[in-house]
């Protein structure tokens, strides 16, 4: 999924552009989506708010932030059974599914299709799996997993591992480890194509039809599809998906070069370690670069136009992210905002608004996406775009005109590859007829890919905080649990919010080694609704970290009053 994020060197959004139908009143027949504005990131922001219920009637959304803090209304909502289908479909047999583009929301919805019986052609210009495989999430989670090595051996000292070949001492495990960056890069493309090739294959197991070129929509049912070997060959569709996925944004006076001043898509092509890249952009994209290259041993300079890094995030969790970069030696520019960045010999100058300068090496722009809409016949089809250039959609995928629907990062809704592959499949249930049920923002779990993790799922605790939820927040800091205790963890939390009088787990975070893989007993909580009480009296493994979960929620526990 893109790493487009609520990035802190971007402008902040004009209100009208925010979100997905909010340009303006939406027409009576056109709903829009309930959440998610462009730039929320991809790679670990959670859906801020995510008004509860159904608007697959046609009835548009509450307002971004509207969502009911009332239980019992939610818990009605809750329990309705899914959407009466309304499809144009009749016989699932004959239908033509065209989808364009082959990202996590095209080729899951490819699969669905053709489950359901439906004839699916997917037509993808780059590469199945699109960005989220080839050049975003899949390469730099790899480039991550070899940083988290290189950082985990750094900080083994205290463990009492000792490393008598290291130059500056036994106990210098800087310089007894280092890193082949173009064998590292190496093998990220390695296995981003053989992901991508996995997925191309699941698909002709499963009969899907696939193009390679670029597709454009002639109407609602019909698309011309550019054939990257020649030629152009014309589809009919009954049913047609738009996941075109998105592109990093480029700033007029920091036009990238591919080699010194990169996006994050052009990293991979490195084959030597930078040293000294400055990150412009301190939202998840640069937090979780900026960590990775600190880890991997270049000099790390984020420049960030916020207060602290992670400006989207749990406040107390990017704390925690701020402290320890400083700690480990990355200077960090906070209220710093660039305007420009050229070309300096062998390196990069980067002038900050402020007039200030910064040299580097290199430079990662880090400035957020933009999506892939424009030159595909959208406006001339008839399907509504946002003022920011995203598709509008409900929340089961449809857009403004019958038989189309849009998934992933185009539509804004929210950049993760999970929300992308949902989307997906959410529109194919309802276009062929199956059972479906909205998508539901606020059990959506998210990760910022960072040292220590930032995991999220549910209400924040800044919601809480305005009123606009009422909840009780627990936080229990990880240096009081056995387990990280043994293991050297000494930053890092877990917070856990409950609703007021009833008990219910609303949402929680994470702050950790591997937070993606123990934020999901949470993200179990919030989705089936359980009470603290219930998580309080689930079994844990001790010592574990999880144990630190089963504790929060027994903290949250209210005593029965005694008459």
């Amino acid at each position: 999924m893109s790493p487009s994020e609520r990035d802190a060197q971007t402008p902040d959004p004009d209100p009208s552009a925010a979100a997905p139908g909010s340009d303006g009143a939406a027409p009576s027949d056109v709903p829009v989506a309930d959440d998610g504005a462009p730039g929320a990131e991809g790679m670990g922001a959670p859906a801020e708010r995510s008004p509860e219920g159904s608007e697959a009637d046609g009835a548009t959304a509450p307002p971004r932030g509207a969502a009911r803090a009332d239980d019992g209304d939610a818990d009605r909502r809750a329990a309705e059974p899914p959407l009466p289908v309304r499809s144009a479909v009749t016989d699932v047999a004959s239908t033509r599914v065209v989808v364009l583009g082959g990202g996590p929301g095209g080729y899951e919805a490819a699969l669905v299709a053709a489950q359901l019986g439906a004839s699916v052609t997917v037509v993808e210009r780059d590469g199945l799996g699109g960005s989220t495989v080839l050049t975003d999430v899949v390469p730099s989670k790899t480039l991550i997993a070899t940083a988290e090595v290189m950082a985990t051996v750094t900080e083994s000292v205290e463990l009492g591992l000792r490393f008598p070949g290291a130059g500056r001492g036994e106990t210098d495990a800087e310089s007894a480890v280092t890193v082949d960056l173009d064998r590292v890069n190496t093998r990220v493309r390695g296995l981003a194509k053989a992901q991508s090739e996995d997925i191309r294959e699941r698909l002709e197991r499963e009969g899907v039809d696939v193009l390679v070129g670029r597709g454009t929509v002639l109407a609602p049912d019909r698309v011309r599809v550019e054939l990257a070997d020649g030629g152009t060959r014309d589809l009919r569709a009954d049913v047609l998906l738009l996941a075109t996925g998105s592109h990093p944004r480029e700033l007029p006076d920091s036009m990238p070069d591919g080699e010194r001043i990169l996006t994050w898509k052009q990293l991979y092509d490195l084959t030597e370690l930078p040293e000294r890249l400055v990150v412009v952009g301190s939202g998840v994209t640069g937090a979780e670069f900026a960590n990775a290259y600190e880890a991997l041993g270049s000099d790390v300079v984020l420049v960030s136009s916020r207060d602290r890094v992670l400006p989207g995030e749990d406040a107390d969790a990017a704390q925690v992210i701020d402290d320890v970069f400083r700690r480990r030696g990355m200077t960090v520019m906070a209220r710093s905002r660039a305007q420009s960045v050229v070309r300096d010999g062998d390196g990069v100058l980067v002038t900050l608004a402020d007039g200030r300068e910064v040299r580097g090496s290199h430079c990662l722009m880090a400035v957020g996406s933009i999506p892939n809409t424009a030159g595909l016949g959208l406006e001339e089809a008839g399907i509504r775009t946002s003022e920011s250039g995203h598709v509008v959609v409900d929340r089961v995928s449809r857009t403004s005109i019958r038989g189309v629907y849009a998934a992933g990062d185009c539509t804004g809704v929210l950049p993760l590859a999970s929300v992308a592959a949902m989307q997906g499949r959410i529109a194919m249930w309802h276009a062929l007829g199956d059972a479906v049920s909205p998508l539901k923002l606020r059990t959506v779990a998210a990760n910022v890919f960072t040292a220590p993790e930032i995991a999220t799922v549910g209400w924040t605790q800044a919601q809480i905080e305005s009123g606009e939820a009422q909840g009780q927040v627990v936080k229990l800091p990880l240096a009081g649990n056995a387990r990280a205790k043994m293991q050297g963890i000494h930053d890092g939390f877990v917070k856990l919010f409950c609703r007021t009088g009833s008990g219910t787990v609303i949402g929680g975070v994470v702050v950790s080694p591997r937070a993606s893989e123990l934020v999901f007993p949470l993200t179990l909580a919030v989705e089936h609704r359980l009470t603290v009480d219930q998580v309080a009296h689930a079994f844990s493994v001790y010592p574990s970290l999880s144990g630190s979960l089963a504790e929060a929620a027994r903290r949250l526990h209210t005593a029965p009053e005694v008459d």
